[in-house]
Parts: structure tokens; sequence; C-alpha cells
């Protein structure tokens, strides 16, 4: 009987440890912001984006991307500074033009809108300009 109550207790630690190293933890140890995982969706769909194109496809952006307006930033005073609206002002018009250009101009609405997000990134928050880089297409000339 006790050793069936082991056997019991080390499957409930071992379900409870599994369980648990399943849940992924926040990439900022103080929590993640409201705009930080705004941005890593637009990045996600940015990268599906970018291999649609790779392979002939035109894909729309699926996010409310007017949220980059909104949502709570880790760092707030920038978030409200003259400088982000005006950035997220450009990405905005990025992303419009992006999803109502036809495919022969969805090349060049694409290049526009990750050029806008790492001038933004450049000027107020440059650690994701390497996630950035990834998502631009390197064989793809701009006139």
């Amino acid at each position: 009987m006790r050793k069936l109550m082991m056997i019991s207790l080390l499957f409930g630690i071992f379900s409870i440890m599994y369980a648990c190293a399943e849940v992924k933890a926040p990439l900022n140890p103080n929590g993640d912001s409201e705009l930080a995982l705004l941005m890593r969706e637009m990045y996600e769909e940015g990268m599906l984006m970018k291999a649609g194109l790779d392979d002939g496809q035109r894909l729309k952006g699926n996010i409310d991307y007017e949220k980059i307006l909104t949502a709570a930033a880790t760092e707030p005073e920038k978030a409200a500074s003259a400088d982000y609206k005006a950035f997220a002002a450009t990405y905005l018009d990025a992303v419009n033009k992006l999803n109502a250009s036809d495919y022969p101009e969805y090349d060049h609405a694409y290049v526009r809108m990750v050029d806008a997000c790492e001038d933004c990134h450049r000027a107020l928050c440059p650690g994701p300009l390497v996630k950035i880089e990834k998502m631009k297409r390197k064989n793809f000339q701009t006139e």
C-alpha cells in the first residue's frame, strides 16, 4: 500500500512538473506589456507575410494594428511621446497600404511596412531591431 502511494505521489509530482514546463515564461522578467505582446504578434504576422511573398502569395493582416496607439507600454512615457505617435501613424499608414495593395505593389508595400517598424525602433526602442532584420526580404530591390 505504501509503495502504491509513493508511486502515485511521484506520478503526481512529475505530472505537475511537465505541465509547468509547457507554460511559456514571459520574455521580460518584469512581465510583458500589452504593447510588447501586440508587437510580437505583429512580428509573427509579418513573418507569415514574408513567407507568403516568397511563395508568391499575398496575405492580409488580421491583427487590430490600431491598438499600437492605445496598448499599455512597458515605458508609458515613450508611447505617449509625439515621436512615438508620429512613428505609429506612419506604420499604420504602411499597414493600410499593404492591406489595400494588389499583388504587383504588395512587395513594395511590405518593404515600406518593415521600414516603418525599423525607423521607429531605431529612434525609440532598439532592442527588436535584430528581429525586424529577419522580416526583411534579402533579394528584394527597392526602386
